[in-house]
């Protein structure tokens, strides 16, 4: 189910849509709503050699691990973003590092593009805060299985920093 199989009417003026090849039409006031991708930020928190996860408190994935982040607010600027979702969900202060790129995971009828990238934590130790119920830091050899991972994409994304990690 895609976010645009409930919308049946319009949001303007409540006239029937008609869909369209990803989108909705109101032919009654010209209104269309497109099914775009959902801008977010995760970030590669490293200390030590050691990688950031937080598990999640909520649904979609609730006791999965995730890697912290979360949607962009409209207007907002992913590294912006990024310092805000991060402050949030662990009480830290990081500064964005490079960008690592892009990857789209499924989240409640929507898909996430998810724009990732390095971070380096400040001293001081995380606090699980908003939907995060536990934060861990965690060795290249430590980390958890693919299957434990809330999202497809975040085993892809972890090893990448694993590789990166080995040649260091």
């Amino acid at each position: 189910m895609g976010i645009l199989d409930g919308w049946s009417y319009c949001p303007r003026c409540a006239s029937p849509t008609e869909r369209g090849a990803g989108h909705v039409r109101c032919p009654a006031c010209g209104f269309v709503g497109w099914a775009n991708s959902v801008p977010a930020v995760q970030g590669l928190v490293e200390r030590d050699g050691r990688l950031l996860l937080a598990r999640r408190a909520i649904d979609p994935g609730r006791g999965m691990w995730d890697l912290p982040g979360g949607i962009l607010d409209e207007g907002e600027h992913p590294e912006d973003g990024l310092r805000r979702e991060l402050r949030e969900e662990t009480g830290l202060d990081v500064e964005p590092g490079a960008f690592l790129g892009a990857w789209l995971d499924p989240y409640d009828g929507r898909t996430i593009l998810g724009l990732t990238y390095e971070a380096v934590a400040p001293d001081g130790e995380p606090v699980a805060a908003d939907d995060v119920a536990e934060l861990h830091w965690f060795a290249p050899d430590e980390l958890p299985a693919a299957e434990e991972f809330a999202f497809p994409s975040h085993p892809e994304v972890v090893s990448l920093w694993v590789r990166r990690h080995e040649h260091a």
